[in-house]
């Protein structure tokens, strides 16, 4: 399960990076910079980045559906981690609860083990 957390961390990083470019930069830049500007260029090129945080979301929802699994999470909370990923920085506010509550259930999975080199 330690590799499972550390994967959901990374992609919900990943994830709402993604979104947060996408939603806050590119999607302002593309329908609100003056018509034929530079900026205005930038924001429909970078409409690609949609597509990529699509395909790194359903990976994220699977990961953190398997972690809920594992983790023994409730229902709600587990929702509450799947469409995290869908509203701008949300994800971030809801991987530091997700760590929080595996730092308390699970402290095995978030301290360096001294055991292990």
């Amino acid at each position: 399960m330690k590799n499972l957390f550390k994967a959901y961390r990374v992609l919900a990083l990943v994830v709402g990076v993604l979104l947060a470019f996408c939603a806050l930069v590119s999607l302002p830049l593309k329908y609100l910079a003056t018509e034929g500007s530079s900026l205005q260029q930038f924001g429909e090129s970078s409409a690609i980045m949609w597509a990529v945080h699509g395909w790194v979301f359903m990976i994220y929802v699977v990961v953190a559906f398997f972690l809920s699994r594992k983790a023994g999470w409730s229902v709600a909370f587990t929702l509450l981690a799947l469409v995290a990923g869908l509203v701008p920085l949300l994800i971030f506010w809801v991987e530091h609860r997700v760590t929080q509550r595996m730092r308390v259930e699970h402290p095995e999975l978030t301290t360096a083990s001294a055991a292990h080199p």
